[in-house]
């Protein structure tokens, strides 16, 4: 991009936005803040989206709920702003939205792309495969959050010169948190001295916290009885195929299994400083991902933000997370469905002791940096400045 040209412009569409909650809505408004950093960012998302919305980027919200009323209104709202824009990409933040992004691209002649995961390319929906699918395979670029949601994507019939692969970043802690503040949160969520099992995510079926509870958490009790799982997260009420388990149904497996008293709800967190301190105040991340056809995980945003603190993860080697966790770097990958393995892999951790993984994972959490992320990003819609990314990405 010549030093007097103006930026170009990117009109970026999305429903993961807050007030939803969780790694898919942390994502979107990183997005749009990278991208800004060498383009104008509009971004078309839900009421209520405002409250974190990075101050050098537009925002128009339409209605969250329901649905199809979200559809409706970001697909209209997207090609009035396209006519009076006439931005040079469109961009859909997940599947859900890439219809919208398609039209409103071909109202002014921009490029097509869409970010998509796991579940956008393996939803068995008929209307979805009917309309969605097609759609993608018209996009001008579709870039992937992992090699095998890549893979997904190959499979729906999207070429692979359109085909681009950029995994979600990660906060490099600037310091670690400091002892008082580690303390002030375990007496606030009286995890005592325990050493604390975290688990961190919405409360479905694909996440498999209810199995965990019930296959591996009483093995790793028996073998080493001061754990506690502390969870953080809660039933999703907008995900597509977010099958929920509850509270009270984990919670009754937990005392049945006999390790009730080892469990910890803690609820949604959102605060950086909070969720830092639950990451440093562990000595490993359980991440029991359930292998499910039609609801794959895309990547494991939890499981890279874990490594960023230091925190091994065990978890099973399913979807995109055999790319969000390197074995024997930033912690055990373990064959799906074997939750002795899952057991035996998280007292080996634990045995380890909180220090010896710590440089290893953190190591490995270095390339997934925002810097880096947005660098890639840009590259792959084709507003890249090469060179200005490269000087970025040396000062991580």
């Amino acid at each position: 991009m010549a030093d007097n040209a103006p930026p170009p412009r990117i009109l970026h569409i999305t429903r993961n936005l807050p007030p939803l909650v969780g790694g898919m809505e942390r994502l979107n408004w990183h997005i749009a803040d990278e991208l800004s950093r060498r383009a104008q960012v509009q971004v078309i998302g839900p009421q209520g989206s405002a409250a974190l919305k990075p101050a050098n980027i537009g925002l128009s919200e339409v209605p969250l709920r329901p649905l199809p009323r979200f559809l409706l209104a970001s697909a209209w709202r997207a090609l009035r702003l396209a006519r009076r824009q006439r931005p040079q990409v469109v961009l859909a933040g997940s599947g859900l939205t890439a219809p919208a992004a398609w039209l409103a691209a071909r109202a002014c002649g921009a490029r097509a792309a869409a970010y998509v995961h796991g579940l956008d390319v393996a939803v068995r929906h008929p209307v979805y495969r009917a309309f969605w699918y097609p759609v993608l395979r018209r996009m001008d670029v579709v870039v992937a959050n992992s090699r095998p949601t890549a893979d997904l994507v190959c499979a729906l019939g999207v070429s692979e010169d359109r085909l681009r692969i950029v995994h979600p970043g990660v906060t490099l802690p600037e310091a670690p948190q400091a002892p008082e503040a580690l303390q002030r949160f375990r007496e606030q969520h009286a995890l005592g001295d325990a050493r604390v099992l975290l688990s961190i995510g919405r409360l479905t079926r694909r996440k498999g916290l209810l199995e965990f509870v019930r296959n591996a958490l009483p093995g790793i009790v028996q073998g080493a009885p001061d754990v506690v799982l502390a969870v953080i997260g809660d039933a999703p009420t907008d995900s597509l195929l977010a099958g929920v388990q509850s509270r009270d149904s984990i919670q009754t497996e937990a005392d049945a299994a006999g390790v009730g008293r080892h469990l910890r709800f803690l609820g949604v967190i959102t605060d950086p400083q909070a969720l830092a301190c639950a990451y440093e105040s562990a000595a490993l991340h359980a991440f029991p991902v359930r292998e499910l056809p039609g609801d794959p995980e895309g990547f494991g945003m939890v499981a890279i933000e874990a490594a960023a603190h230091g925190l091994p993860t065990v978890a099973f080697a399913t979807g995109g997370i055999v790319d969000a966790v390197a074995e024997g770097r930033s912690g055990r990958l373990v064959t799906p469905g074997d939750y002795d393995g899952l057991r035996d892999a998280a007292l080996a951790v634990l045995r380890d002791g909180q220090g010896a993984w710590r440089a290893r994972a953190q190591d490995f959490a270095r390339q997934f940096a925002w810097p880096q992320f947005g660098a890639s990003l840009r590259t792959s819609l084709g507003i890249g400045d090469a060179a200005a990314d490269a000087m970025q990405a040396a000062d991580i």
